[in-house]
């Protein structure tokens, strides 16, 4: 097929592929046919079919389309290969938007736990790639611990032949990272500290995915029921929050450990072949997983981190969404009290289906399952350093939902922008007005909540007044402070700081360090402080929804906790 119909056909398919109404369906099976015999001669035409073929698996307008999306998309590393041994640039597959396609190689300096899950995930195929890597400091104060007498060259040599120690230590030349993965595994340090101490390596590691699952092209699962798209999707302009929250609440059924872990390893390859790395799409804890299933093809899982990786304060919740059993994004919530703050990241391809609807369901999952009753969204998620969003014109998107900035002077830029588009429907707002409005949180509160309460709070002014105590009272020492705000709570609470391998301790610790900053914390009612005691207790327990939800029935700790983090740049005399 000449270059020119194939680009004709291509046109076509992407015109049709979120077209649902009378006919519609019909017609797409006609380019999805000539698309599917063409033979490709150019990268940028292979990456627009595949991504057509995608959006048609997640949004299929009949069961034709969907076998033939499916067939297509199991089959598609045979035409990446053809490319290859014809000798195209295979960098062009390299992009954020569009990596992760089946028959391509990827790259990437992962974390650790990343990394030792990938090993075992993709055994023998994948390796370091040593031309990338120029951490060799780092390989002086790291490798001494996994290779005896490493030191003869590092403490005095130079040109030190790092891959002949690694060879002679593992006993062989490959470029493997099992071995350097299995002794960091051996260490006697807590997972935590593991990570740190390889992620200050950096090593860049490359991968093969031929036509693995792992793949962006095959990480779908088959869906128990499809819905298929026979009329016209939900527009933003037809989505509303307040409509969605006085619906019933969404059935959130809790997943056995094996379905969760299964679940796990999906939200890994989804991020992982995108180039993401996300704490809680990592280390998501598979006993806590639940499901819902929305309507429309959307399920919706959430789940938390297991009791070691938890943050000291927050509550943290991620999740992923499917469409008809393909991922199409992916989501973060940390939370304290009533109060959280929500990633929401919609992948490239996906933008243009019912977007809005899919938001809508996932608010509602997150407040249903962490109780909360103010939602805010990041500054990133509407465009502060994120030159996407700004282009994309983020902000309006949440703002059109009913989101109000949380700075009175962005709050009037916004009304100010709203009167002029009203003015002229043809006016858009300068990228230098957006990223403006992207410096602050946005906020949406459901009815009940406190209005504004949240708007100048920050976990990170408790961490500074913490911090400039500790360099005011303590000289700068962590330990100090920590140990003595730790005696200081146990006496105030009639309790014991849990020994050193209590997986409580770290919790009473963090905790310490914030409540004894509270002025009034000694006049407490007994109740009030075994409350509080149950809260630090329930931080390290097994689930972690417990601990939040116990939070939100503290209203003495909260009113305390938000003044704290209201005070960015003064310190109470305590």
């Amino acid at each position: 097929m000449p270059a020119s119909s194939i680009e004709t056909v291509l046109t076509e398919l992407e015109n049709l592929r979120y077209r649902f109404g009378r006919g519609d369906a019909a017609r797409v099976s006609k380019p999805l046919a000539r698309a599917g015999v063409a033979r490709y001669d150019d990268i940028p035409s292979l990456i627009r079919f595949h991504e057509a073929l995608l959006v048609l698996r997640a949004f299929p307008p009949n069961a034709a389309v969907l076998r033939r999306a499916e067939q297509y998309l199991n089959t598609f590393w045979r035409r990446v290969g053809r490319l290859r041994q014809a000798g195209a640039d295979m960098d062009d597959f390299d992009p954020l938007e569009v990596s992760g396609i089946a028959g391509t190689t990827m790259q990437d300096a992962l974390g650790f736990d990343l990394a030792r899950w990938l090993v075992k995930r993709l055994p023998g195929k994948v390796e370091i790639a040593w031309s990338d890597f120029d951490e060799e400091r780092a390989l002086c104060a790291v490798w001494p611990r996994l290779m005896p007498l490493l030191e003869e060259d590092t403490l005095a040599e130079a040109n030190i032949p790092w891959r002949k120690w690694l060879d002679s230590a593992q006993g062989s030349r490959s470029n493997s990272p099992a071995w350097l993965i299995e002794r960091f595994d051996s260490l006697p340090l807590s997972e935590i500290e593991k990570a740190r101490l390889y992620d200050s390596l950096h090593i860049p590691i490359r991968w093969s995915l031929e036509n693995s699952r792992l793949s962006r092209t095959r990480n779908w699962r088959p869906a128990r029921r499809v819905f298929y798209h026979d009329g016209p999707l939900i527009a933003r302009q037809n989505v509303s929050l307040a409509t969605e929250f006085a619906r019933r609440p969404p059935s959130l059924k809790r997943l056995s450990q094996t379905e969760g872990a299964a679940v796990m390893d999906l939200i890994r390859e989804v991020m992982l072949v995108r180039y993401r790395e996300l704490y809680g799409t990592t280390l998501g804890d598979p006993r806590s997983v639940v499901q819902a299933e929305v309507g429309r093809g959307v399920s919706i899982y959430l789940w938390n981190l297991p009791p070691a990786r938890r943050l000291p304060l927050r509550a943290y919740v991620a999740g992923l969404t499917l469409k008809n059993g393909v991922p199409i994004n992916y989501i973060e919530a940390i939370g304290l009290f009533e109060w959280i703050e929500v990633g929401f990241n919609t992948f490239y391809t996906f933008r243009g289906g019912e977007v809005a609807w899919t938001f809508a369901q996932v608010l509602r999952c997150l407040c249903h399952f962490t109780r909360a009753t103010c939602i805010s969204m990041y500054p990133y998620q509407l465009g502060h350093h994120n030159e996407e969003a700004i282009e994309s014109g983020a902000f309006w998107f949440y703002r059109k939902l009913g989101f109000r900035p949380g700075r009175a002077d962005l709050l009037r830029l916004a009304e100010r922008e709203e009167h002029r588009i009203a003015r002229d429907p043809k006016y858009r707002t300068p990228p230098r007005k957006l990223r403006k409005l992207a410096e602050a949180h946005a906020f949406y509160e459901l009815p009940g909540s406190e209005a504004e309460a949240w708007d100048r709070f920050s976990t990170r002014n408790l961490g500074m007044l913490v911090n400039r105590r500790m360099a005011a009272e303590f000289d700068g020492s962590i330990a100090r402070i920590r140990n003595a705000s730790a005696r200081s709570l146990a006496q105030i609470l009639r309790a014991r700081i849990p020994k050193e391998d209590d997986p409580g301790r770290q919790s009473f610790e963090n905790f310490a360090l914030v409540v004894t900053m509270i002025p009034e914390l000694r006049s407490w009612t007994t109740v009030e402080k075994h409350d509080l005691l149950q809260i630090i207790r329930a931080k390290s327990g097994a689930d972690e929804l417990r601990y939040l939800h116990l939070l939100q029935q503290h209203r003495r700790l909260r009113d305390a906790i938000l003044k704290l983090g209201r005070q960015p740049g003064r310190l109470e005399k305590l």
